[in-house]
């Protein structure tokens, strides 16, 4: 899987209100993106620069400079694979983005099989388009933000296995989950994210097949809340059919774990906290997290499960 990046001056479009893929599964594999207080590069002389910004190996090389995706300030704002539709944010809700917002820069990372036909002079077009408003409007009174449950981790071949997270939210931020998106490879069965309030009460915020288009999804709950004190988990389920063990990477081969929430708060403060990632299996399952007093045996089940 190779990764290559481009940047755009977010300042040119202050609110984003829908996202409309220009891209086929059968080029890109997935595509995401980010906000960056800084990219990873960025000439102003070269507008049209796009630098590989992904995990290779020793010694391996693409044939484009080399950077990260953000240098400073990352943040996931969308995500897409295998042919997801469009997303268009409810009314009156945005991503804020340009002065003051601390997403000065818009990176598109695009993932790619194969860039070899590229750097031999082919062109690809895709990316995703954006529905914007301009700053003047008043149609905005909400910012949108994506909340990011991931993990590290290993599944041994021909088991099944739990791949789980939880932070607990120490912000005073109240949150409105609208939408969520699973994403793992080839090896995931269900994806599940929940939100375990201050009395220990469950609630599911979504479940779906990572296997089919892995798009943002609507909330199980439009009047769920997330708020100071409240814990997001998430697991994904895998079963490992192959003959050889299979960790978390970026390839095809590999595999990830990966639940997002995304939010809108009232006014223009989103969550600081952007990320929640533990070391997954075999060192990390919510029956070892303090933070988790008690894991009901249904929501045990339920959580592996699609149907119930």
């Amino acid at each position: 899987m190779k990764l290559i990046c481009h940047t755009y001056i977010a300042e040119r479009s202050p609110f984003i209100v829908g996202f409309t893929p220009n891209a086929s599964m059968h080029t890109a594999h997935h595509i995401l993106i980010y906000g960056c207080e800084t990219p990873g590069r960025w000439e102003r002389d070269s507008p049209r620069l796009v630098w590989d910004c992904g995990e290779m190996s020793p010694g391996q090389q693409m044939g484009y400079a080399r950077g990260p995706t953000c240098k400073t300030g990352s943040q996931i704002v969308y995500a897409w694979a295998k042919d997801a539709p469009p997303l268009q944010l409810p009314e009156g809700v945005a991503f804020k983005v340009g002065k003051g917002t601390g997403i000065n820069h818009l990176v598109l990372q695009v993932h790619y099989a194969h860039v070899e036909p590229f750097l031999m002079g082919a062109t690809d077009k895709s990316g995703i388009i954006l529905s914007v408003l301009p700053s003047t409007t008043n149609k905005v009174t909400k910012t949108a933000g994506v909340y990011l449950l991931g993990t590290n981790g290993m599944i041994r071949a021909g088991e099944e296995e739990h791949f789980e997270s939880a932070c607990k939210i120490e912000e005073p931020v109240v949150m409105h989950p609208f939408a969520f998106r699973t994403h793992t490879h080839g090896l995931g069965k269900v994806v599940t994210g929940y939100k375990i309030d201050k009395d220990g009460k469950w609630h599911l915020i979504g479940k779906h097949d990572p296997q089919e288009p892995q798009m943002f999804y609507p909330v199980k709950d439009n009047k769920l809340v997330v708020e100071y004190g409240d814990v997001l988990a998430a697991r994904c389920t895998m079963y490992n059919f192959r003959d050889v063990d299979t960790y978390v990477g970026p390839t095809g081969n590999d595999e990830m774990c990966n639940f997002y929430m995304m939010y809108y708060v009232d006014g223009d403060k989103p969550l600081d906290q952007k990320y929640c990632f533990t070391l997954g299996p075999k060192y990390y399952y919510w029956n070892v997290d303090p933070k988790i007093e008690y894991i009901p045996p249904t929501i045990d089940k339920s959580a592996s499960l699609l149907e119930e």
